[in-house]
């Protein structure tokens, strides 16, 4: 009995360590957006006479900070984060669920 109570502390620990990765990618993600708002609008008020906007200069630390997010992602979330597991399936039973909805009996 004693190790399925070191299995379910296992098992725990390893829910609470992803559950605070997932916080930490929010609050990862949540900075960045409110960083790149302020920054992007301050550049955007500052602008010179004459000066465009539409820059490299002005979207640089959204961009490469963005792609910092993106992996932030991809190692909490893991490479299927877009697509999921069993993403497929789950769209084949979606499409299959609508067609019997809009057939007419």
């Amino acid at each position: 009995m004693e190790n399925y109570s070191d299995i379910d502390r296992l098992e725990l620990e390893r829910a609470r360590k992803r559950v605070k990765a997932i916080a930490g990618f929010y609050r990862h993600l949540a900075i960045y957006i409110i960083v790149n708002v302020f920054l992007i609008a301050t550049n955007y008020f500052n602008l010179d006479p004459g000066e465009k906007f539409l820059q490299f200069n002005t979207f640089s630390t959204a961009l490469f900070w963005g792609i910092g997010v993106l992996f932030h992602a991809l190692g909490v979330f893991g490479p299927n984060v877009f697509l999921g597991r069993d993403w497929e399936e789950k769209k084949i039973k979606e499409f299959m669920n609508r067609n019997k909805q809009t057939k007419w009996e």
